[in-house]
């Protein structure tokens, strides 16, 4: 992809963990494998993939990023302050954000396990007038299937040179709405945005112009799409599924 001055650095370069202000790394979340080796966090210009296995820690450690940028921790923009129940972690106040001099027009948290409460509360909100539920396609998020409103939010909602935070958004998306994602993030991307995307999806962590942390023993660094477990099983599996079938069934 060829870089223009408008995309040429991301909102955001890095975030660190605050090790010396850490009381324990033997409690939650720094025990977590994504949180207790964890110094610094590269983030790309562009769309940074968090990878790695349930329960390792990559959804703890987006909203604790999205916390530190002033997230609700259940989703939204910054706009956002309802609490369906306070659930989030202290990890949020334990990172130092390394920003660039570029700050976004327009944010949004998205998280696929608290989106209902989020589509709730733009209900809730939009009574006071139709605007807000306009910037959201017009119709009610709760009037749509999860995966018809997911799209709804990132085709209207999200906007030119915006930073996005997005925890499993593959979740409500069949593989062919996976692939207008991809579209539309490429789309958002040429218009300077920045995503940070933590997934299990081998369709979205093949977008192009990406880095991808995945998780190791010593915790996240850089590995390469074909080389990402999620990418070499679903390869295999897809090239033998009958084969692989019979191994697990024995």
């Amino acid at each position: 992809m060829s870089e223009s001055p408008l995309d040429s650095r991301g909102f955001l370069l890095s975030a660190s963990l605050l090790r010396d202000k850490v009381a324990s790394f033997e409690s939650y979340p720094f025990n977590l494998p994504a949180v207790r080796p964890l110094e610094t966090l590269p983030l790309h210009r562009s769309v940074t993939f968090i990878v790695g296995e349930n329960g390792s820690g990559k959804s703890t450690l987006l909203e604790g990023l999205a916390v530190a940028l002033g997230f609700n921790a259940e989703g939204g923009s910054r706009n956002f302050n309802f609490a369906t129940r306070a659930s989030h972690s202290e990890l949020g106040r334990h990172l130092r954000i390394a920003r660039s001099h570029r700050r976004p027009r327009t944010s949004f948290f998205l998280r696929a396990e608290s989106f209902y409460n989020v589509a709730t509360e733009i209900e809730r909100l939009s009574q006071d007038g139709p605007s807000l539920l306009d910037a959201y396609g017009g119709t009610s998020l709760h009037e749509q299937s999860h995966g018809e409103s997911f799209l709804a939010l990132v085709l209207n909602r999200f906007g030119p040179e915006g930073l996005y935070l997005l925890d499993e958004p593959e979740a409500a998306l069949s593989p062919a709405r996976q692939l207008t994602l991809l579209a539309r993030m490429h789309q958002l991307v040429q218009q300077g945005s920045q995503f940070i995307i933590a997934t299990h999806s081998p369709i979205l962590m093949a977008y192009p112009d990406a880095i991808i942390l995945g998780l190791g023993e010593n915790g996240l660094s850089p590995v390469r799409y074909e080389d990402t477990e999620h990418y070499l099983l679903t390869r295999q599996f897809l090239n033998n599924p009958q084969g692989i079938m019979r191994q697990l069934f024995e």
